[in-house]
């Protein structure tokens, strides 16, 4: 994973807008459509490219694929691993409960993302490593022209898919998760062995909390991230730490999030996990305190060997935020890792979802410009 002495570098969670050509292809494909498997490959290949050139331009040091080919960054498994079939009830937020008539605006506003999100019906074992392989070549292409930057890929986590995919197969909860994490083990190796950081995405460690286990006492929510970290360490045992980051989150939307289980209570789970790049929200209103938490973590020496990746840009809102502010931001955790340890990054994706964004595609690359813009300022502030 980079790290530098010098500056501080900059990155971002992952998904970034798909253009309308992208996003009716993946909904075709979701629908079962006849697809022109030329036609498709050309038309991700030069999204990539063009998203990968943005975040260049942008000031972006750590690039992503922008997650083009999938449909979300949960269900996109379905078409790698088997085991997957139909569609699943939706379960509301705890938060957004609590307020129906906002519940019912953001639905009717397109607020609510339609696609299906199958359930476990059979055995899971790899279906096919040829959508990776296929993501992976376009993104070697597209890395190609921007050779000055590092890059990741995105994959998701054994705990997320057994958040948004219910089990209707194995026997117990443990049993779905360690087949799920010997499935996707071949994506995260292939995805290192490419050469690059495999990012996991794991919101499962604080958005269950408020959807998987909302009615369920904390204490056997803090036992299943338990678990849930446990089984992605074991899917992890072929990779080095320092080529992993993992994401975690309170869901990327816009809302009341008053729900939401504190940083002190997820990160001691999280910094169990064996990625050594931890991204995290402090950008948004609701967790923007929590930099004295990591304060904590550092002075009782739990951040050891462990990179902070910092939300300082909010992903749900359509404000630019000054430099100087992004800039505040990453100071407080420069103080409190040291500057060769974080990494500016956002709080969450922009696209999480094909074709639904709360941001505007041309503001999301702003946003990146003045990520960019403020850990220059942070970096001259710091005396790097």
């Amino acid at each position: 994973m980079a790290r530098s002495s010098t500056r501080i570098l900059t990155t971002h969670v992952g998904s970034l807008p798909r253009s309308k050509a992208v996003t009716d292809l993946v909904f075709a494909e979701e629908r079962g459509e006849p697809i022109d498997a030329r036609l498709a490959n050309e038309t991700l290949t030069v999204a990539v490219r063009a998203a990968v050139k943005r975040q260049a331009d942008a000031g972006i040091d750590i690039v992503s694929d922008g997650e083009m080919s999938k449909i979300s960054y949960a269900t996109y498994i379905k078409d790698r691993i088997t085991g997957f079939e139909g569609d699943s009830p939706r379960r509301a937020p705890k938060d957004l409960e609590a307020f129906p008539t906002f519940l019912e605006r953001q639905a009717k506003g397109g607020g609510t993302p339609s696609y299906r999100r199958p359930k476990c019906v059979g055995e899971i074992r790899v279906k096919s490593m040829q959508p990776l392989e296929e993501d992976l070549a376009r993104f070697r292409l597209a890395l190609d022209s921007v050779p000055d930057r590092t890059s990741f890929m995105n994959a998701a986590s054994p705990g997320v898919i057994a958040l948004f995919q219910p089990n209707e197969y194995y026997p117990d909860d443990d049993a779905y998760l360690e087949a799920l994490a010997e499935a996707m083990r071949p994506e995260y190796e292939a995805i290192v062995a490419a050469g690059h950081v495999l990012q996991l995405d794991s919101p499962d460690l604080g958005l269950g909390r408020h959807m998987m286990f909302k009615d369920r006492p904390e204490t056997e929510y803090l036992a299943r991230i338990s678990r849930h970290v446990e089984v992605l360490n074991h899917a992890l045992r072929n990779i080095p730490a320092d080529a992993v980051r993992m994401h975690i989150c309170w869901g990327n939307y816009e809302g009341p999030h008053h729900c939401d289980a504190p940083l002190d209570i997820v990160l001691p789970v999280a910094l169990k996990a064996k990625p050594s790049g931890l991204l995290f929200e402090n950008a948004n209103p609701r967790h923007g305190h929590e930099w004295t938490v990591m304060q904590t973590a550092a002075d009782t020496g739990l951040l050891k060997d462990k990179i902070l990746i910092p939300g300082v840009i909010d992903s749900t809102t359509n404000f630019i935020e000054h430099p100087m502010l992004v800039a505040e931001r990453i100071e407080k955790f420069a103080r409190i890792a040291g500057p060769e340890n974080v990494i500016a990054g956002t709080d969450c994706g922009f696209s999480t979802f094909a074709g639904f964004g709360a941001v505007d595609e041309e503001i999301v690359y702003a946003k990146l410009a003045a990520l960019a813009d403020g850990a220059a300022i942070a970096s001259r502030r710091l005396g790097l």
